[in-house]
């Protein structure tokens, strides 16, 4: 998964974000296996006509590998230095309904209407449909709030919301299963996940050399203790014993997948770790 970005949100100033889509649909050709898809693209950035079409095409790309992830933006700095609308959040909120279902209509309908207060569509036949039926798997992300949970679990196949203590993330878990049982759907037809910062090293010296690292990165200027020691509630940081009982305290909580955001992009050595050590010993 990349984030969905028009501006780097770590550094703007030295660090740029291509564009996730054209990036998602390059690799999509270069690559066989492996599933790609965004967490999460927001609702100010594309028509949803646009995004489904765009979508579908990594699709096909693929052989049937991308997953969407949508959400209604939060980075109202990066909308007014390119020029994107940014509207309260109870309208963002509106707008990412209806984008939602008019993607979802466009990949299952083979003759599409819509009218609702933010969008027109008539008589739409959206060919060709992507490689996965019924469509790609859709992912809501959200801070948790009632109105992004309503939306997954009318709508979605994962809910996923970002930076969960142990306690949020269970909170989350129950209200995301209410939700659920309210729109007659079981707990098993939406999964629930976490993004989070992961930094791990296989001692307390390579730790400590890269929280540095990511700090150095991204111009903040906080302790590495520091950092360490007010990442336990909800990043994932330590060593990989400790990322290992962390992620299987967040599994006893109820989340079913985890994706891991990865601020130096240059250590693939930590990538290696995490796809090696950690993964084994889970």
């Amino acid at each position: 998964f990349r984030s969905d970005h028009y501006v780097s949100t770590i550094n703007e100033t030295t660090l740029g974000s291509l564009d996730a889509w054209a990036t998602i649909c390059g690799l999509a050709a270069l690559t066989g296996r492996i599933r790609l898809g965004t967490m999460v693209s927001p609702a100010t950035f594309r028509h949803p006509s646009q995004l489904a079409k765009v979508v579908t095409s990594a699709d096909h790309i693929s052989g049937g590998r991308v997953e969407l992830g949508m959400g209604a933006g939060w980075f109202d700095k990066e909308h007014s230095t390119y020029g994107f609308d940014f509207p309260a959040t109870s309208e963002r909120m509106a707008i990412l309904a209806e984008q939602i279902e008019i993607v979802h209509g466009e990949w299952t309908t083979e003759k599409f209407s819509f009218d609702g207060a933010h969008y027109s569509l008539e008589g739409l036949h959206a060919l060709p449909r992507p490689v996965q039926r019924p469509h790609p798997p859709l992912i809501i992300g959200g801070s948790g709030g009632p109105r992004s949970i309503a939306l997954a679990a009318r709508w979605a196949n994962e809910y996923n919301t970002v930076f969960p203590s142990l306690e949020d993330a269970r909170t989350k878990r129950s209200a995301l299963d209410e939700a659920l049982s309210s729109a007659g759907r079981a707990p098993v037809d939406c999964i629930f996940s976490l993004m989070t910062t992961c930094i791990v090293g296989r001692d307390e010296d390579e730790l400590r050399r890269r929280v540095h690292d990511v700090l150095e990165r991204t111009d903040n200027d906080a302790d590495v203790d520091d950092y360490i020691a007010e990442s336990s509630q909800n990043r994932i940081v330590g060593t990989t014993e400790q990322v290992v009982e962390r992620l299987k305290s967040y599994a006893e909580a109820g989340v079913e997948r985890v994706m891991l955001q990865h601020l130096n992009h240059k250590d693939l050595d930590m990538v290696r770790l995490i796809g090696s050590d950690i993964r084994e010993a889970l």
